[in-house]
């Protein structure tokens, strides 16, 4: 993997850069839509790539550990074969999801032990085993496993969680060592920063992260239940530690105006879920604001869902019919919504990084965040 950095932002963090993984490039500032279990709900793979233009998804390692297994997946010759994704992706450890869907977890020094959340039957993670299902899995970027502890945590606790994802992180490093990716291609570990929203504790995290001299670097932990304010300053505190030359990765974050305080931040890459979920549940984030396409309002506006989009899906249909089918509970509805908030969110981050190039990105988010943020 290597990572170009093409033009910082004088006026604040933000950065322009170009990504190069075995299955393409990335230009940053870049949104990566989720495909928890090899899929992005209710889109397809041509829709991704054409519509949406995305150019880099996830996978989650704990979902796919479950099902269908790596056995499948090794077979189908790994998941870009598999789902017939052909451009990067990126897998999420799966150590956020052990301890936030799991029952019965157990955490101790060698790992974790968990009920699937699915059939209830019992399995381990391991640093160890945790690479060795990433390099199953064909991602392109594999997540260090890592443990992220909940909002609001006490001191004490905030600081052994972080000093155990350090240790665990050792023994990724050293497992990605010892292996060779399975497909014939170059898989590259991120490491996680910890340390909840204790400023000593992100430092050290960060600094530490920082040494070990990963190609990539990752921020977990935020967007957990904190306040906004307290995740930039978070984030801020973590890009001033971690290197200038390597892409910096804010795990699941989030609405499109924290997207765009934390590209003024310095962060590359950007995850979550909320353009689908709520995009399934009738909200849609738009040029002029958020919607709510359920609302009556709407029901006789023939306008397009959002025609400052170059979205196919966004211009051809009207406010009014996506409203009639929510109101008549039809699937195309959400698969609609969903197009049309992923679109919007890889639209941003492109006019974000157009704006950095251009030299004028502060004022234009000092801008559009209010535009954004509006309720219509």
């Amino acid at each position: 993997m290597d990572f170009e950095l093409i033009k910082t932002d004088t006026s604040s963090g933000a950065r322009a850069g170009m990504l190069t993984t075995a299955h393409g490039q990335i230009e940053t500032p870049i949104f990566m839509p989720v495909g928890t279990v090899g899929s992005v709900k209710a889109v397809t793979q041509e829709q991704l790539k054409n519509e949406i233009q995305a150019q880099i998804i996830l996978g989650n390692t704990y979902h796919l550990f479950l099902r269908p297994g790596t056995d499948i997946i090794e077979q189908a010759g790994g998941l870009h074969k598999f789902n017939g994704w052909n451009g990067p992706i990126l897998t999420d450890s799966g150590g956020y999801q052990v301890f936030s869907l799991a029952a019965n977890r157990k955490l101790t020094e060698e790992g974790a032990v968990f009920q699937s959340h699915i059939d209830g039957s019992k399995h381990s993670f391991t640093p160890e085993n945790v690479i060795d299902t990433q390099r199953s899995i064909g991602a392109d970027v594999i997540m260090a496993f890592d443990e992220c502890p909940p909002h609001p945590s006490e001191y004490a606790y905030a600081k052994k969680s972080m000093e155990l994802t350090h240790r665990w992180l050792a023994r990724c490093i050293k497992r990605m060592s010892e292996t060779e990716p399975k497909y014939g291609y170059e898989q590259t570990l991120f490491p996680i920063v910890q340390g909840s929203t204790y400023k000593d504790l992100r430092k050290i995290s960060s600094e530490f992260i920082a040494s070990v001299d990963c190609d990539g670097n990752a921020i977990g932990g935020l967007s957990v239940g904190e306040p906004e304010e307290m995740m930039y300053e978070m984030c801020a505190l973590c890009c001033e530690n971690l290197p200038q030359n390597k892409p910096r990765y804010l795990m699941g974050v989030g609405t499109p105006w924290n997207i765009l305080e934390n590209i003024s931040l310095g962060v590359d890459m950007f995850d979550c879920v909320m353009p689908t979920r709520n995009g399934r549940n009738g909200m849609l984030f738009t040029s002029n604001g958020v919607i709510n396409i359920k609302n009556k309002k709407w029901a006789t506006d023939f306008s397009s869902i959002d025609n400052g989009l170059a979205c196919h899906t966004s211009q051809y249909y009207t406010k009014a019919y996506l409203r009639h089918l929510f109101a008549a509970g039809e699937i195309l509805g959400m698969q609609i919504a969903s197009i049309h908030n992923l679109a919007f969110y890889l639209h941003l981050v492109k006019q974000a990084r157009n704006h950095i190039l251009q030299g004028d990105f502060l004022q234009w988010k000092k801008e559009m965040i209010p535009v954004l943020q509006q309720r219509l």
